[in-house]
């Protein structure tokens, strides 16, 4: 009987957590509209508002500061936008500056005109280039509007944690917002929004182990708000309309408060385990590329390339071997092509690379089935001659 299948590709999609599986179940069985002032209606708010307590708990925010969405892309296009209010006062923004690592949902610039976006060059290490971005400021013309600066706070495809607090102080500096995608960052950093200096925050539920089909963004006040994205009814104190998905929200809340309650332990453990997989590999294939190595990475991510093998094709193979894990980023509806992390990073982006990503329930033993696959797939792509 074959093994099962062995899971590595956490930063695409999390399976659901026990938590937020009982939470899901549960809340299926409570039916009424969140905006019906009679009993199963208020029974469905009350879930909800648990839901924002515990995202906001995650995210070091206020709880009347997390709005839902349908998730992380959805947040994403609602505060990338040049329409802003103070309180009842238009604010106009000129212009966004985004990161080159930044995720497809952000380097689209949401509701920006082309023309008024501009990148952010990274270090050859992957890292937020600072001195550029204060250059680009230092150049932004505050006549027409006030810049935004979108920059995340954890690379998808490398792990590596992003200045953003170092960012955040040039932003003030010139009077700017700034938007952080820290989807990739919750449960694997502790997250206080006020202390990253970020204005907004974007967070999703299925990469926590929650339901897809939820997200949020989380303001760091009430004042300053973009013009709603999705209008209708008013729901969200009319931010985002349309009836909450109340499932997804009240799963999303399970999944955030099991992250917090499990942080120490998961990333303790997902260190652990990241060390040994790449020492393993790292034997198993001396001229290895792990990339970001040598920089603050979260816990969980490896992203790396083989010398001989292309991405693409190691997916398949280690497919093959039972093991899913990913060629970059999960999120061009299963195009794999050049990683844009790795052109932003001036590295040759012909070969790619693969990542491994681990969740709350990576084992030892599965860490250990990852290294027999790699080192198969490796020795094919040895030299003819060359030592094992």
């Amino acid at each position: 009987m074959a093994p099962p299948r062995l899971y590595l590709d956490w930063n695409a999609t999390s399976p659901l957590h026990p938590a937020a599986r009982v939470a899901v179940l549960s809340a299926l069985d409570l039916f009424g509209n969140p905006n019906s002032v009679h009993g199963e209606g208020r029974a469905v708010r009350t879930a909800i508002e648990g839901a924002r307590r515990q995202i906001a708990a995650l995210t070091g925010a206020e709880q009347a500061h997390v709005i839902f969405t349908s998730g992380a892309t959805e947040a994403a296009n609602m505060v990338l936008t040049p329409d802003f209010r103070m309180g009842r006062t238009p604010l106009a923004i000129d212009h966004l500056y985004y990161s080159a690592i930044e995720h497809p949902a952000v380097r689209e610039g949401g509701r920006f005109p082309r023309e008024k976006t501009t990148e952010i060059p990274v270090t050859s290490t992957g890292v937020v280039d600072l001195a550029a971005l204060e250059r680009l400021l230092a150049g932004h013309h505050r006549t027409s509007g006030l810049p935004m600066v979108a920059i995340m706070l954890v690379n998808n495809e490398t792990g590596i944690v992003q200045p953003v607090r170092e960012a955040a102080k040039i932003v003030q500096t010139y009077g700017g917002l700034l938007i952080v995608d820290a989807v990739q960052a919750a449960g694997r950093l502790k997250l206080d929004i006020s202390e990253l200096g970020a204005d907004f925050l974007i967070v999703s539920s299925h990469k926590l182990g929650g339901p897809k089909g939820a997200g949020a963004l989380v303001s760091r006040g009430e004042a300053l708000m973009p013009r709603p994205l999705i209008r209708g009814g008013g729901q969200e104190k009319g931010h985002r309309s349309g009836t909450e998905n109340s499932t997804a929200i009240i799963g999303f809340g399970a999944s955030a408060a099991a992250a917090l309650a499990e942080f120490d332990e998961r990333n303790s453990r997902f260190e652990r385990l990241r060390d040994r997989l790449e020492a393993g590999m790292r034997r198993a294939a001396p001229g290895l590329v792990i990339y970001g190595a040598d920089e603050p990475r979260v816990s969980n991510t490896s992203f790396f390339t083989l010398p001989g093998l292309k991405a693409e094709t190691g997916q398949i193979a280690f497919d093959l071997e039972g093991v899913a894990l990913s060629a970059g980023s999960a999120c061009s509806s299963g195009k794999v092509g050049e990683s844009h992390v790795l052109v932003a990073m001036g590295r040759d982006a012909k070969m790619g690379a693969l990542r491994i990503s681990l969740g709350f329930a990576t084992t030892e033993e599965e860490i250990d089935r990852a290294l027999a696959a790699f080192a198969k797939i490796a020795g094919r792509c040895r030299p003819a001659g060359e030592a094992a």
